[in-house]
């Protein structure tokens, strides 16, 4: 007896499917540029930070550049952390960068997820402002572990707390 299901399966697949298939192919766009992100010189990069606000001003959409600029913070963490961002990590960044929620379970990278777009969408130029649930994670996470991606990337990170107000 034929299960029409499984035959159905096979050439329709389902939206979750096609979703990460999607997310898939612009990780192997990210990780295509690697070996040319691994070249540049450590001066270069806070470079390529204003000429991606110069695309942007003159009408490059965030999507072109999502690519490049996630191989880019993946460069900075390796060098600066000395953390290498898997791709499960750069799907994960994807996802927050169209507005959806990405689940991850705690030591599975949220944090050094959420930098690439973070760094993405500050190439507009208006800042961006992460929520956490306290000062801690705000000042551990901000002010001292991503830091140093962001200022080897040309970006500076301030931090409000209580004590600010």
């Amino acid at each position: 007896m034929l299960n029409i299901s499984k035959i159905i399966g096979k050439f329709i697949r389902n939206s979750s499917q096609r979703e990460l298939d999607k997310l898939k192919s612009i990780v192997e766009k990210i990780n295509s540029l690697e070996p040319k992100v691994k070249e540049m010189a450590d001066k270069d990069f806070p470079a390529k930070t204003q000429e991606f606000k110069l695309k942007i001003k003159n009408g490059t959409k965030f999507d072109d550049l999502l690519p490049e600029a996630f191989a880019c913070v993946r460069e900075a963490s390796r060098r600066t952390l000395k953390e290498r961002i898997f791709d499960v990590q750069l799907m994960s960044g994807i996802v927050l960068h169209q507005n959806k929620i990405s689940e991850q379970k705690t030591g599975e990278g949220k944090t050094l997820a959420s930098t690439m777009p973070i760094y993405l969408n500050s190439l507009l130029g208006k800042g961006v402002h992460v929520c956490t649930v306290n000062e801690f994670l705000a000042q551990r996470d901000g002010l001292k572990w991503m830091n140093p991606i962001y200022k080897f990337l040309g970006l500076s990170v301030g931090c409000i707390t209580n004590a600010c107000l």
